[in-house]
């Protein structure tokens, strides 16, 4: 069995993932579960030459230096996969990730009516977040592919590597690849702003650097979407300002306050019937309340904001999956598994912020005892500067 074959069977399973490992038949996930498919235990030998017939000289001398490499392939005219090429401790191994060649529509994906309002904005940040395999990619498609289709604008696109490739329709879409187009998500983002762009997607935004630059972009007049890892909207917020340094997080409270727009996190749970999977979505909108809990540090406050903040089109993600348990999509059992993960994720965000909280008011309230002493001691002989 050949890599052609095993890509074109996983296709007809409607597999998300083909992972091949030595010493292992090829895997596929259907569903989110792994299924092994019938076939003989590939070699490292057999897997390594699979992968180097989908890779350039230059690609096959980078992973044979750092033992991994992130690309992505075509597969014809129906589908296209990234790859992620690694290395294990019993040789060369692979995982092939489904991207369909055909956008879906924010009509196919169901997705939340607020988020085609987030996608006809004229400037701000708008953040998808989730875990591995939850679909961000996907929910990003669908906005840039309703602007394509709706506005005259330049969207320019960042990503390692370029998943859904867009073809220019009203609007003109240039994507930019890390390591074939660009050296990095800085370099890519410190361009873009002379590049004269409406709309830039940033696809992962990763250290201080890029969130830094994405949240300049925002304020200086353009609509950025990006991605995190971060299962909560409260949490993608912590993320953000956590990346900065301590002296720098009044600033970046006040940058991300004055530009956030909204925060879609979002997961994907099984049907009911078994046919497949659904997105759940929290969403976040960056209302005035919003922002002035963001500056003033009140980050825990805000999923008391997002449970009455319905009218704005807000959701929590409890709200999300009762909804769809309700409607009979989902089975109760999924939907209390899933509520149970978000309620600790819920209650760790909450404890983290207070924890903070508690220790700047503690370095606070010892720096005043500090100072006490000190101002008290210099009455009698002209006193110390602070």
């Amino acid at each position: 069995m050949d890599l052609t074959q095993l890509l074109a069977f996983a296709m007809q399973n409607n597999a998300s993932d083909l992972h091949l490992s030595a010493n292992n038949p090829p895997i596929i996930r259907v569903d989110g579960s792994l299924k092994r498919v019938k076939s003989d235990a590939l070699s490292s030998d057999e897997i390594r030459q699979m992968l180097y017939s989908v890779m350039s000289e230059d690609q096959r001398a980078v992973y044979e230096k750092d033992y991994e490499l992130d690309i992505a392939i075509a597969f014809g005219e129906k589908a296209r996969f990234r790859v992620n090429a690694f290395t294990n401790r019993n040789g060369s191994a692979a995982v092939f990730r489904t991207i369909p060649s055909d956008i879906p529509t924010m009509a196919d994906l169901n997705l939340p009516p607020v988020m085609r309002k987030f996608a006809e904005l004229e400037k701000g940040i708008v953040l998808v977040t989730g875990a591995t395999g939850s679909g961000k990619s996907t929910s990003l498609a669908a906005m840039i592919n309703h602007i394509n289709i709706t506005k005259p604008k330049h969207i320019l696109t960042i990503e390692d590597p370029v998943e859904f490739f867009h073809t220019s329709k009203k609007a003109l879409i240039n994507h930019r690849e890390l390591g074939r187009d660009t050296h990095s998500f800085k370099a890519a983002l410190k361009s873009a702003l002379r590049e004269d762009p409406d709309v830039i997607l940033v696809g992962e935004m990763r250290d201080y650097e890029t969130i830094s630059l994405a949240l300049t972009a925002a304020e200086t007049g353009h609509l950025v979407f990006g991605t995190l890892h971060a299962n909560t909207a409260s949490k993608t917020i912590d993320r953000i300002i956590d990346v900065f340094p301590t002296g720098d997080k009044g600033m970046v409270r006040a940058m991300l306050s004055s530009s956030l727009e909204g925060v879609i996190a979002q997961t994907l749970l099984k049907k009911a019937d078994g046919s497949g999977r659904v997105g759940a979505f929290e969403v976040l909108v960056g209302t005035n309340a919003v922002r002035n809990l963001v500056r003033e540090n009140q980050v825990p406050q805000i999923y008391s904001m997002m449970q009455t903040g319905s009218r704005y089109g807000m959701i929590t993600m409890e709200e999300a999956v009762n909804n769809l348990l309700m409607q009979g999509i989902i089975s109760e059992e999924q939907a209390k598994s899933t509520l149970m993960k978000a309620s600790d994720e819920t209650i760790v965000a909450k404890d983290d912020a207070e924890d903070a909280q508690a220790q700047e008011k503690a370095i606070a309230q010892s720096q005043q005892k500090t100072a006490t002493p000190a101002s008290k001691k210099d009455d009698g002989d002209g006193g110390y500067a602070f």
